[in-house]
């Protein structure tokens, strides 16, 4: 008799009821379709398809329908683990403190667990650091899944210890294998109904999915529901229209929107912006991706125009990474409101785009002498830094000095403009150049 009852498989039977998408997950990593890259021979998931090999703590990278959690389901699977599921929307800090837990005893009975955390990147910087000694000590395989780039959204210590997979997503033709399959299956898909599907009708579905295998199979769900013995695509346009959110965080409203919101903060509108800000929040954008944009705009559209617009941009990313949702909105708002309503001023990001196009144009220019390091006796025999002025021993802390190399010399790449506070850097830097020395 075993110590302890062995849980239910992985690839259980799902409820007949359950959406097709479910019904349809792969029940096996040989049924997985898609990641040829990761999964092919030369793959670097390649060794852990042997029966038993050791799986690592992975990250999984992807836009949504590539199959992130499947694949994390299936390879811990395969490699004999207890495969233990956590979503970081819905999780804290207690429920991931129950898993270790239970892992921990596990583990203590011989068996590891896999600890999938879904959405990995909704944890803040506490939560992702109460991982790091269980993941450490081997007390579960982490396995992450985000939509968000782990290199802004996963904290570093973490990133080191696991393994970072970058899922794509499907293409058409594979997303039209994945429906043809599930509506010839009588077992778990739509085959006991025994419709078809025009070619036409498969074709859009393809498309709509937008390289989602879920959205594919809920799109080919509605559309049988309108059909009664072959799917046409006028069936797949009205299942689309019908089910078309508002603002879809990994389709085109998403760049729709962003861009909408970007505009309104440029163009001093902060009825506008916040607008766009409660669309992006209410249709389940990352708040981060927000507030790292906001981040961008606080250097490209204010600048020195108003200097504290980036310190009010970091400010609430650091604030709202320290609250979370829902009070992480009003955050979002005030610094939406402060840029929009800022003086606006793009001087710096021009500066930096003509510097280097200069630069790429001439290559490695010399550094003058006068501006050279001479830490040794040979270097200021050579002339390193000879002659160099030292500006704070002059009148208002000011040199006329030539600072760019000798064939760049009267280049000009930052024009002040005439707002907020840059309006007195421009008349402060035409008194000091003007005037010399």
């Amino acid at each position: 008799m075993e110590l302890f009852p062995r849980e239910p498989p992985i690839t259980r039977e799902v409820a007949a009821d359950a959406p097709l998408a479910e019904r349809m997950r792969p029940r096996s990593l040989e049924e997985f379709a898609g990641q040829a890259h990761l999964l092919g021979p030369n793959g670097p998931l390649g060794p852990v398809l042997a029966s038993g090999a050791k799986l690592p703590s992975c990250i999984f990278w992807g836009p949504p329908g590539s199959g992130k959690t499947t694949l994390a389901r299936l390879l811990a699977e395969r490699a004999g683990l207890r495969f233990a599921a956590i979503s970081a929307v819905l999780s804290g800090v207690k429920d991931l403190r129950e898993e270790i837990a239970h892992a921990e005893e596990q583990r203590r009975r011989g068996r590891r667990t896999a600890l999938f955390i879904d959405e990995i990147h909704r944890f803040n910087k506490a939560q992702q650091d109460a991982l790091l000694p269980h993941v450490e000590r081997g007390t579960v395989v982490l396995l992450g899944a985000t939509t968000e780039n782990p290199s802004f959204e996963v904290i570093p210590a973490l990133r080191s210890r696991a393994r970072i997979f970058t899922l794509r997503a499907l293409d058409e033709s594979l997303l039209a294998e994945i429906v043809t399959r599930a509506l010839a299956d009588r077992e778990r898909g739509l085959g006991a109904r025994g419709l078809s599907l025009a070619p036409e009708a498969l074709e859009l579905i393809a498309r709509l999915a937008q390289g989602d295998a879920r959205r594919a199979l809920g799109l080919l769900e509605a559309a049988a529901d309108r059909a009664s013995a072959r799917i046409e695509r006028d069936h797949v346009a009205a299942a689309f229209e019908s089910g078309l959110p508002d603002y879809d965080k990994g389709g085109e409203a998403h760049y729709d929107v962003i861009s909408a919101f970007i505009k309104s903060l440029r163009g001093s509108d902060p009825d506008a912006a916040v607008y766009w800000l409660a669309r992006m929040l209410e249709g389940g954008e990352e708040p981060r991706f927000i507030l790292r944009r906001l981040m961008i705009f606080a250097s490209e559209d204010v600048g020195n125009a108003d200097p504290l617009g980036l310190v009010v941009a970091t400010a609430a990313a650091e604030a709202f990474d320290r609250v979370g949702l829902p009070e992480g909105k009003l955050i979002l708002s005030q610094a939406t409101t402060y840029l929009a309503c800022a003086p606006k001023s793009n001087a710096s990001t021009l500066a930096i785009a003509r510097a280097s196009e200069l630069a790429r144009e001439r290559g490695a220019l010399a550094v003058p002498l006068h501006l050279r390091n001479a830490p040794t006796e040979l270097l200021r025999q050579l002339g390193y830094g000879k002659g160099y002025r030292y500006p704070h021993d002059f009148p208002g802390h000011f040199v006329r000095e030539q600072y760019l190399p000798d064939d760049v010399r009267d280049a000009h790449f930052y024009e002040p403009s005439d707002q907020g506070a840059e309006a007195e850097t421009r008349a402060r830097q035409q008194s000091r150049w003007q005037r010399g020395s």
